[in-house]
């Protein structure tokens, strides 16, 4: 068997439009674990997804970048108050106030190590998938869903990550049974997260004491930024609402008029395609420095800018082309 030289690798990656570390980089040991358990000689696209950029983050990484915090992987949680305790912690491992609502769940993650991607994966696809790399973690979400079941599961992958699963695919967060304990607590954890008891308590009793049901659901959803499903279930594990009461809750949907009234703040988080920023300016940092061409650099931005957009970078110095021709 003979070698494969690096031009040839770059004329195969482009031939089949593979990406040139599909190649040369090892995938994440959670990946080689996870392609060994499935007998599906294919991939999923959330599968491919995850992979390649899970590629990208350890590309990345042996750059200098990107590294991740370091900490002790919790327990799993094994009844519905160790899923509030560990939603209280994950809010201080990633800096969040402990209290309120969390206007941006991507940012405050990649700097805590598990880096959140979205991408429009169709209906038929699952919800979200994650994966440990060496150093940190990947989350891709399908923003097909909604922003409030796009926030739900990727705050449902965090949970994943932080009891330290190495691989895992969610095809509808938010509904788990308690027959599946595992994924039914992280979905406990994941709304916990997101609505935090006392803050919620609070909220909810000042204005459905003022007044209804279906308008408070409508202002706290719009604040905490979460679904009515995902709402309706963390009411109930509060027992601050319960059978009937919550119907209201579940049925209600925002319109334009609420918007208006009540001056709610339409969220846009995990639309369409979306990078952390964390790694955006990391890509950029390599540009600028001449690491990558801008052909790469597009690549590893997903095609979210062109080349016209990219930073221009500083001419050549007179000085500096000497070095290569003396």
């Amino acid at each position: 068997m003979r070698r494969v030289s690096a031009l040839e690798l770059a004329s195969i990656a482009d031939e089949t439009g593979e990406p040139f570390e599909w190649f040369v980089i090892e995938p994440a040991p959670a990946i080689v674990s996870y392609r060994a358990g499935v007998d599906s000689p294919t991939m999923s696209s959330i599968d491919r997804l995850i992979e390649q950029t899970a590629r990208e983050i350890e590309l990345l990484q042996s750059l200098g970048d990107l590294e991740p915090a370091e900490f002790e992987s919790p327990a799993r949680p094994e009844n519905v108050t160790q899923a509030g305790s560990l939603a209280a912690k994950a809010r201080t491992l990633m800096g969040i106030d402990r209290a309120g609502p969390i206007i941006d769940l991507v940012g405050p993650l990649a700097n805590f190590g598990l880096f959140a991607f979205s991408q429009n994966l169709g209906p038929d696809a699952p919800d979200a998938a994650t994966t440990l790399l060496h150093r940190g973690g990947v989350s891709v979400i399908n923003s097909d869903r909604a922003v409030g079941r796009r926030r739900l599961a990727l705050a449902h992958e965090l949970g994943h990550y932080l009891i330290a699963d190495e691989y895992t695919v969610d095809w509808r967060v938010g509904t788990w049974p308690n027959t599946q304990r595992t994924e039914w607590l992280i979905d406990v954890f994941a709304r916990a997260l997101l609505l935090p008891a006392d803050s919620l308590r609070q909220r909810w009793i000042e204005l459905t004491s003022r007044e209804s049901v279906r308008d408070a659901a409508v202002r706290v959803g719009s604040e905490f930024r979460v679904d009515m499903a995902t709402l309706a279930g963390r009411l109930s594990e509060l027992q601050l609402a319960k059978g009937e009461e919550l119907s209201p809750v579940r049925a209600a949907t925002t319109t334009r008029a609420d918007i208006i009234e009540y001056d709610l703040v339409v969220a846009h988080d995990l639309a369409g395609t979306t990078l952390p920023r964390r790694y955006e300016k990391a890509v950029l940092g390599l540009y600028r420095s001449e690491r990558i061409s801008a052909e790469r650099t597009i690549e590893l931005l997903h095609g979210t800018v062109d080349e016209a957009a990219l930073p221009p970078l500083p001419p050549v110095h007179e000085d500096e082309i000497w070095k290569f021709v003396s």
